[in-house]
C-alpha cells in the first residue's frame, strides 16, 4: 500500500497536487512559488508573502482578514520563505476544518481556496502600487527577522559558515535577504516584482485531506489562472576540487560555535542518496551517532553536536557548541569520526538502528499535512519522481559497502569557529 497517494494535474500556469487522505479532520491548502536565488530579488521575495498575507482588497486590514479566519472555524493562515538548494521558495498555508465533521454544511474547503486565491491575486493595491503603510510595516518586521539571526549565535554561525563555504554561489545568500537592501524597496517596485514573480515562478498548489479530487480541480480552475511558463532551472553541478579552509571570528560570546561544512556532491534523487541518508545518521544525525557519542559523551567537548544534510545543494553541515580552548581537539575528534566512517568502522547494528530511526522520522513527518507537502515538494525542487515507497525501500536496502563508498565522497570544505574576545590572549 502506498505511503502517500499523490495525484498531479497540469493547470493554467501551475500544477495541482491532491493527496486524498482520511488521516486528518482538517484540509490543508499550500501554495508554493519557486525561483532561483538571486542577490537582485532575494530581499523582495523575503518581504512579498508577508505583505500579501497582511491584507487584500476584500479584507483591507489585518484585523479584518484575521476576523474572517475566525469565522471559518478558526482557520490558520501562515506564510514562510525557505531556501531549497539554490532556490528561494515562498509558501502560503491554510489549514481549515473539514466540513464533513461539522453539523454546519458550509463549504469550508471552497471558502478556504477562495481565501488563498484572494490573497494571491487580489492584493491591497491601486494603480500598480501596494498599500504604502502595509509595505513599511512589513519592512520593519523583515529587518527584525534579519537582525534576529545576528542575535542568535547558533543560527549566525551556521549562516557565516555557508557564506564562507559558498562565497560567490547563490546559496550563500540568506533566505531573508540583506538588511541594506530593505530601504530601497517601496510599494511600487515591490508590486512590480509581485507581477514578475507570478509570471515567472514555478507555481504549485497542494490540497491535503479527505477531499473530492474532481471538486478540488473544478474550484482551482475557476479561482486560479496564470500564464503558462517554463520554470527557470538551476543546474546542480558537483564542486571541483575542494580546498580546506579555516575561518575564525571573535565576538562577545560565552560559548564557542564550531561549524564545519562538507561537500557531498550527492543530490536528492541520486542513486547513492539513500546511502548518504544512512551515512549521515551514523556519523552525526542522531543521538546514537559517532559525533554525539565521541565528541559529546566520551570527551565532554560539546554542549551540542549534530550533522545535517542539504540534499538539494550537496552539502553536509556539522554544528557544535564548545569551550573556546577545545577547538583543536574537537576538530581532531570530528575528523577521526569521518575517517572511521570511511574505513567502515561501524557495525550492522548501527546501520539497522539508523535505518529504523530514519524511517520513524519520515513517518512522523507524514503525520502532519504540512510535513507531507514538504516531503512531496522535494520532487518539484529536484525535478525527480522519487516515490515515497521507493524511498523507504531504497533506504532499507542500503548496504555497508554503499555507506563506505558515500563516506569516501564526502570532503571537508570549511571550518568556521566563532570564538570569544578573550580567547587565545
Amino acid at each position: 500500500m502506498a505511503v502517500i497517494s499523490e495525484s498531479i494535474k497540469d493547470m493554467k500556469g501551475y500544477k495541482l497536487h491532491v493527496v486524498k487522505t482520511e488521516k486528518f479532520k482538517t484540509n490543508t491548502i499550500v501554495w508554493k512559488m519557486k525561483s532561483p536565488l538571486t542577490s537582485e530579488n532575494v530581499t523582495k521575495r523575503a518581504l512579498l508573502p508577508y505583505v500579501l498575507q497582511s491584507s487584500s482588497k476584500a479584507y483591507p486590514t489585518t484585523s479584518k482578514l484575521r476576523s474572517y479566519l475566525d469565522e471559518l472555524y478558526g482557520a490558520n493562515l501562515y506564510v514562510d520563505v525557505s531556501k531549497k538548494g539554490e532556490y528561494q521558495v515562498i509558501s502560503f498555508s491554510l489549514e481549515i476544518a473539514n466540513e464533513k465533521f461539522l453539523s454546519d454544511p458550509e463549504p469550508l474547503l471552497k471558502k478556504g481556496m477562495e481565501l488563498i486565491a484572494e490573497i494571491l491575486v487580489n492584493p491591497l493595491a491601486e494603480n500598480e502600487t501596494f498599500d504604502k503603510e502595509t509595505v513599511e510595516k512589513e519592512k520593519r518586521t523583515l529587518k527584525q527577522r534579519i537582525q534576529a539571526v545576528y542575535d542568535d549565535k547558533m543560527r549566525y554561525s551556521n549562516f557565516r559558515l555557508v557564506q564562507e563555504m559558498c562565497a560567490g554561489e547563490p546559496y550563500a545568500l540568506h533566505v531573508n535577504g540583506e538588511i541594506d537592501d530593505i530601504a530601497e524597496i517601496n510599494e511600487q517596485n515591490l508590486y512590480s516584482y509581485y507581477k514578475q514573480a507570478f509570471a515567472e515562478d514555478e507555481l504549485d498548489l497542494f490540497i491535503i485531506g479527505d477531499v473530492n479530487e474532481v471538486e478540488v480541480q473544478s474550484i482551482a480552475e475557476n479561482l486560479l489562472k496564470f500564464e503558462q511558463r517554463t520554470p527557470k532551472i538551476v543546474e546542480t553541478t558537483p564542486s571541483a576540487n575542494v580546498e580546506e579552509k579555516t575561518v575564525k571570528e571573535k565576538e562577545d560570546v560565552k560559548q564557542g560555535k564550531l561549524n564545519i561544512g562538507y561537500r557531498t556532491n550527492i543530490f536528492y534523487g541520486d542513486h547513492d542518496y539513500f546511502a548518504l541518508q544512512v551515512f549521515n545518521g551514523i556519523f552525526g544525525g542522531f543521538s546514537h551517532s559517532k559525533l554525539f557519542i565521541n565528541v559529546r559523551e566520551k570527551n565532554s567537548l560539546a554542549y551540542y553536536v549534530a550533522s545535517r544534510l542539504e540534499s538539494h545543494k550537496g552539502l553536509m553541515m556539522v554544528m557544535s557548541g564548545i569551550e573556546f580552548n577545545n577547538f583543536e581537539l574537537a576538530v581532531k575528534i570530528i575528523r577521526e569520526q569521518m575517517q572511521a566512517m570511511q574505513a567502515g568502522d561501524f557495525t550492522e547494528q548501527e546501520i539497522e538502528q539508523t535505518k529504523a530511526v530514519i524511517e520513524n522520522q519520515m513517518l512522523e513527518t507524514l503525520d502532519t499535512a504540512r510535513g507531507m507537502v514538504e516531503v512531496l515538494y522535494h520532487n518539484v525542487v529536484s525535478e525527480q519522481k522519487v516515490n515515497l515507497d521507493d524511498w523507504l525501500t531504497g533506504m532499507g536496502k542500503t548496504t555497508k559497502e554503499e555507506i563506505v563508498e558515500v563516506a569516501n565522497k564526502v570532503k571537508m570544505d570549511t571550518i568556521y569557529f566563532l570564538t570569544g574576545l578573550e580567547a587565545d590572549k
